[in-house]
Parts: C-alpha cells; structure tokens; sequence
C-alpha cells in the first residue's frame, strides 16, 4: 500500500505517533509541473493518518508556504514534529523566500493541540551561524545548506540536529550535522557542528535513533555528492548509516556504509510492530523519478554494504 497520489508527487516524509495513531508529513507538489525538478520550489507539507503504516488516510495539509515577505513564503520543507512538554505538538520545518530565489534556507515552527491544525510561531527563524558554518556568500555550494531539522529529547535538553556544511574543508565535501539546543522548544542556541566533513557534499534528512542497542546515524546523500562511494563501487546508494557512542556522538563518520535499497532517498527509522523498520520515497527508477513513499522495510544490519 504505497502512498502513491494520481496528482502530486510525495517524497521526504517523517511520522509523529498519538497512541494508536501514526501521523504521516511529507512533501508534495503537483505533477502538473510536469518536470520533478520543479517540484522543490512548490513544496508544501502534507499529512495522512494510519495506524499500521501501510493503509493512509489524507488529511488536510499541514503547512504551505506563507504570505510575503518571509522566511517561507516560497516553500515549506523538510522537518521533524515532536510534543512538547505542555502535550501540544512543534513541526518544525525549513523555510524558504522568493526575495532569495530559494537559495537561503532557515528553520522555524509551527504549534498544533493536535496534530491537524497549525499555527506558524512568530519567533525568529534560525539560522547558520558563520563561525562554523558555510553561508551562501562563500560561492562553494549552490545554496546556502541549513535545512531538515530533526528534534529530540536527550538528559533533559532538546536537541535539534540540521542539515548543514562546514566553513571549513574541502568544498566538495563539507557536509556535517549542524547542531542547535533549547530548555523549551522556543529559544534555540545554535552550536559547533557534531561532525566533521568527512567526503559528504551533504547529509541530508540526518537523524539519530539507538536502533536495536546502537546509536545509528542515518543520512542521505547521492552517489554524486559522496567522493565516499567510490570505496564502494556498486554498493555505493544514497542512504548511509555510520554508528556512534551516544545520541550525540561522536560518529564513526569514516565507517558510514551505504544501505542497498538503490532507490530509497530521505530514509527514516520507524518502529513498525515493535521492531525497527525504514522509511523514505522512492527517489528514480531507471533515471526516471518516482516520487512515492514506501511501506516499512524491516531493519536488519544484512542491509549494509
């Protein structure tokens, strides 16, 4: 039952579990544009409800792009959503502008009582801080990379891990695990990188779970902003898993393996049935793409190159 829509295309996706029900985010854009690669400027964040992760029920998007002039008010994309200690619910989310063209990305949030309707915060967005980390005036990668936000709950402190690339480096591989803190989900204080570059162009969609025991370190990044596939030869996917001491590191960078699902982008650990599962959209299937999200693939670490 893959979620598969006859008039979008659906890809980066993440789940927010209420009891019984699993609260499904994901972007989407109209197929009328005819070209996928136009779809990122188009973006907005969708919202389907299951209780087995395979049988979706679409509900209303969850967030569009804002009205001019702002952060978001080209697209909305990629995020995480976690309650709060108070029981509401934070989706937060990168944003960006048509005063840029898209190529400055900034995080902020959205509050919901229950997971249908949001309401944007009015607090600053957050942004690359330039003492660690790369910015757009730099002219080393085509956008200035600050995105996918994933937030969790460790010892007492939220932590928000980003997408994002070092100042420092070779430029065709600075990407790193930009780092941020809060007491509160509403002040943030963006720290030093958890990484370092390590041959990644960009980790995208990052997320740390202990999976099975292990804390795992799961990202994405294709083959051609990767100089570390080429250790791989045909192993070498999009979707790289690298282990680690603690939730927060320190990350075995040099040791990351490619998962061998070729096909798989924006992958995420899930809990399906008890047990650890993937999740993520089918990316392109000889060179075309797709733009669907699959169901649940059981974890196990056969799945490593």
């Amino acid at each position: 039952m893959t979620l598969e829509l006859s008039d979008h295309w659906v890809w980066d996706n993440w789940v927010a579990h209420n009891g019984d029900d699993q609260h499904l985010f994901f972007l989407r854009a109209s197929r009328a544009l005819i070209d996928p690669d136009r779809r990122h400027h188009r973006a907005a964040i969708g919202h389907a409800v299951s209780q087995n992760l395979r049988t979706w029920t679409l509900l209303p998007d969850a967030l569009v792009h804002s009205d001019g002039p702002a952060f978001d008010d080209l697209a909305t994309w990629t995020g995480s959503v976690i309650q709060a200690p108070d029981g509401t619910w934070r989706l937060f989310y990168t944003g960006i502008s048509r005063a840029e063209r898209g190529l400055t990305q900034r995080i902020g949030w959205a509050t919901s009582p229950d997971l249908i309707e949001w309401t944007r915060m009015t607090s600053p967005a957050l942004e690359a801080d330039p003492r660690w980390y790369e910015t757009l005036g730099e002219g080393t990668w085509p956008d200035e990379a600050w995105r996918d936000p994933f937030v969790f709950e460790h010892e007492g402190l939220f932590h928000m891990f980003i997408t994002a690339r070092s100042n420092l480096g070779d430029p065709d591989g600075r990407g790193v695990v930009g780092h941020a803190t809060s007491p509160d989900l509403d002040t943030w204080t963006v720290l030093e990188p958890l990484t370092n570059p390590a041959g990644f162009g960009q980790m995208e969609v990052v997320q740390a779970r202990i999976v099975n025991g292990t804390p795992s370190l799961l990202f994405s990044c294709g083959a051609a902003d990767a100089s570390v596939s080429a250790a791989f030869g045909d192993r070498a996917t999009a979707t790289w898993v690298a282990r680690g001491e603690t939730l927060l590191g320190p990350w075995d960078m040099a040791g990351a393996r490619p998962v061998q699902l070729p096909s798989l982008y924006a992958a995420q650990f899930v809990r399906d049935r008890e047990e650890w599962a993937l999740m993520g959209f089918t990316n392109e299937v000889d060179g075309v793409f797709v733009g669907s999200i699959i169901d649940p693939i059981p974890w196990s670490d056969d799945l490593l190159g």
